[in-house]
């Protein structure tokens, strides 16, 4: 037996009978929460409510709008949803963000969804979308 295998082995008997009971509480809680982040993705990346808007970010890229859109309603959001987003005005908690993704040669549209949204002083750059805080939900490529 190799001295790690001993050493273990040994910290293990240390452990007293109610131990084992806490490490398989612990185990158990830490697998009923990645069962539930899992279950999360996989409903938020299926379901889109197809009455709220699509907040769409070009990054400058306006030769993608009409490409970017077409993989939008493939995606099953409805064209007349779909907002060409601007620092002045932004969406409501619920609403979704499409943003091409990667500046400045984007491949993909990153689909992230309203969760929050903060009054706050217009950012020089973002604007006020500064205040909006939004979760990951899938991605649609470009290609």
């Amino acid at each position: 037996m190799t001295d790690k295998k001993r050493h273990i082995r040994l910290d293990l008997e240390k452990v007293k009978p109610g131990g084992f009971a806490v490490i398989g509480i612990i185990v158990t809680t830490m697998i009923a929460v990645v069962i539930a982040s899992v279950l999360e993705h996989i409903k938020t990346g299926t379901e889109i409510d197809p009455e709220k808007d699509v907040y769409l970010f070009l990054h400058g890229r306006t030769d993608l709008q009409e490409k970017a859109g077409t993989a939008l309603v493939a995606y099953g959001f409805p064209k007349e949803k779909i907002i060409k987003a601007s620092s002045e005005k932004v969406g409501k908690a619920g609403d979704y963000m499409a943003m091409l993704w990667r500046p400045p040669r984007p491949d993909h549209i990153k689909i992230q969804k309203i969760t929050r949204v903060d009054e706050v002083e217009p950012d020089k750059i973002i604007g006020l979308w500064k205040g909006v805080s939004k979760r990951d939900i899938d991605t649609i490529s470009l290609e």
